[in-house]
């Protein structure tokens, strides 16, 4: 039985708003709509990863089906397109059910004649597998048809008919369609191939215009498959980047299963301890499990040999540090994939400059950029994280504690982008009007919507933990000190989220959750309980939290319009579900985890879980809207939403 399964009930709606996702271990991923029709210029059958887990190029955005019943030349068109005034063909009519788990299926039901497809990425390898069975019953003639619609483009970009030269070779039962240096091969194993070169224009992605983007695109079609018969028939057709033989969509699954399964068992996860996931999986557990594997990505290490990585979020993000500090507890030290965190800690290790890592890998070049404040004190949190779960002291000494000294040491120093410790308390400073060093960090040319330069709560939270953690009693002594005097306002408003000479922000915000929910706080108990409460009055709703609170003059609960109005909106009302993490952390803290403090956070949890089978199927979003009903916005599929209902789901026993 699949993992998801939906009745669609013949009809558009809802299932054009519902997306599904598949990955392959590389960055590559097929991405589209329930019933088919392509919303955003990043769906496809096939987005290749051409430079894992980057240079992602849109190979074959969509496929075509027609059936033709009974020797008839009437077309029966299980596709759905949208134009500018209409939607064509309707195969909405036809669609009568959707799963998905480790592979994705449709079945429709067309005049009596059931049509089944199956779309799986191959693990590790640029290549998507369909398969379509046709059931016609004991012997009705039938003809079947796939168009394959080919872009080859940058993910970002829409395709374009002027200046693109596609150039496709056929074959008997292939095509190779090639423009420059990118090219995809198209093969089939039954039927043949009829070349019928040509272009489609001004296909609409709706989630594009609005987002006021370039919302239109053309695509080419070098032809289609075609199989006749009567009563039952398969046709499989592989799309990849190289020449293959036909995959065997048994074997490949399998090997695909334990590839994730190995991640759990591999001898060199090094512990003997006890798995944070039990062998026998609630429902709840499984799906969460699956969502947190597309995350989990293949990057080769600075030294050349292979390593791991994490996709900040699908369809657009790369690997970012801090969603990859953030996430690592979760997608991996829940999971028991030790041998993966310690490849992904040790290649953020290898990149410390300065006290710094990385925040993020280019889309093109894999060059790295320094350009945070948090997550090198996510790094020193994810490090002893790691050390706590996985006992493995060896790699902890000699990789992971130089790289958070150097750190600690880079920061008392000072370094990019006035980043440094006051030396009068002992807090940390960063910033300035032009920059965004926080993860609350939107920005569009020169309008900075949450400045947040000078010392902020978080950060300095962060950096009081990792002071403790690297057994700097005396400095974390004075910082503990200087934090409750600078942060504190009063049990009714909690902390400050900046602090910036003269200036104090009192905007009630999430960040200041986390100066409770780390493991080493630097306020009393009654500020955090006082903390606490002010955040779940203030900002928590059932999707997570608001990132600022709805009686400020600034909030905008709607995320809609150009760049410009959804950035002002992104941290300014926005609800994140990652921070349901913190939230929860610090509420079961201050009530010393009772049982009825813990049946009241997976309470709190299960809306979020409840969501994986509504929007992004088998995902958790990026952001939220602000205001009820919370629509679901932003990057369909986020890995810290993920990891944080996952590492929560498991705590709590669900």
């Amino acid at each position: 039985m699949a993992m998801f399964a939906i009745e669609t009930e013949r009809q558009l709606e809802p299932p054009i708003h519902q997306e599904w996702l598949l990955t392959n271990g590389l960055g590559g991923s097929a991405f589209g709509t329930v019933v088919g029709c392509n919303t955003r210029r990043y769906h496809g059958v096939l987005v290749a990863a051409t430079l894992p887990p980057v240079g992602r190029v849109v190979t074959v955005s969509r496929v075509a089906e027609v059936l033709c019943l009974d020797n008839k030349p009437d077309m029966i068109e299980l596709s759905v397109n949208q134009f500018r005034d209409m939607f064509h063909p309707k195969g909405d009519r036809y669609l009568t059910r959707f799963e998905l788990d480790d592979f994705a299926r449709w079945t429709y039901d067309a005049e009596g004649v059931r049509v089944t497809k199956e779309l799986q990425l191959l693990w590790m390898r640029n290549v998507a597998l369909l398969r379509y069975t046709i059931d016609a019953g004991a012997s009705r003639p039938f003809r079947f048809a796939v168009h394959p619609f080919v872009t080859l483009k940058d993910f970002h970009h829409e395709r374009h008919r002027a200046g693109s030269n596609m150039i496709s070779k056929p074959g008997e039962r292939e095509v190779t369609v090639a423009e420059g240096a990118n090219s995809v091969t198209l093969a089939a194993d039954a039927g043949r191939f009829e070349p019928a070169p040509d272009w489609w224009y001004n296909h609409i992605h709706y989630i594009e215009s609005e987002r006021g983007m370039d919302d239109s695109e053309d695509e080419f079609t070098p032809g289609r498959f075609t199989i006749e018969g009567k009563g039952q028939a398969t046709l499989t057709i592989w799309i990849a980047l190289e020449s293959t033989a036909k995959p065997d969509w048994d074997a490949e699954l399998e090997r695909r299963r334990k590839a994730v399964s190995a991640a759990r068992t591999d001898p060199e996860n090094l512990t003997s301890g006890p798995t944070q996931l039990s062998k026998k999986q609630s429902p709840t557990l499984l799906k969460l499990e699956r969502a947190a594997n597309d995350f989990v990505v293949y990057r080769r290490s600075p030294d050349g040999k292979d390593g791991t990585s994490v996709i900040a979020g699908y369809p657009w993000f790369a690997d970012w540090g801090r969603d990859t500090m953030i996430s690592l507890p979760g997608l991996f030290l829940t999971t028991g994939r030790f041998h993966q965190a310690r490849q992904v800690l040790g290649v953020f290790a290898k990149y410390v400059s300065e006290g710094m890592i990385p925040n993020r890998f280019d889309d093109y070049s894999n060059e790295p950029h320094y350009n945070t404040v948090d997550a090198s004190l996510w790094f020193i949190h994810a490090s002893f994280e790691y050390l706590n779960k996985s006992k493995d002291q060896k790699t902890f000494d000699a990789v992971l504690r130089p790289a958070c000294r150097s750190i600690i040491d880079g920061y008392r120093r000072g370094t990019r982008y006035h980043i440094g410790m006051d030396e009068t308390d002992g807090l940390i400073c960063q910033g300035d009007a032009t920059t965004q060093l926080t993860w609350m960090d939107a920005k569009y040319q020169n309008v900075v919507f949450t400045p947040r330069q000078g010392k902020a709560v978080e950060i300095n939270a962060l950096w009081y933990h990792s002071l403790v953690l690297m057994g700097e009693k005396d400095l974390a002594a004075k910082v503990r000190e200087s934090f409750r005097r600078e942060f504190w306002i009063n049990p009714f408003r909690g902390l400050y989220d900046v602090v910036d000479g003269s200036r104090r922000d009192a905007a009630v915000r999430p960040n200041q959750i986390l100066a409770v929910s780390l493991p080493n706080s630097p306020l009393s108990d009654e500020q955090q309980s006082a903390v606490v409460e002010v955040v779940r009055r203030e900002l928590h709703t059932p999707v997570g939290l608001r990132t600022l609170s709805m009686a400020s003059p600034h909030y905008r609960g709607r995320y809609s319009g150009l760049l410009y109005e959804r950035d002002a909106a992104y941290h300014n009302g926005c609800v994140w579900p990652w921070l349901i993490g913190p939230f929860l952390d610090a509420y079961l803290r201050v009530n010393k985890r009772s049982p009825q403090a813990q049946e009241q956070a997976r309470h709190w949890l299960q809306p979020l879980i409840a969501r994986m089978d509504e929007f992004c199927i088998g995902q958790i979003h990026e952001i939220c809207e602000g205001e009820p009903p919370h629509r679901p916005v932003g990057c369909p599929a986020q890995a810290w939403s993920v990891a944080e209902v996952l590492r929560l789901a498991v705590e709590l026993g669900m």
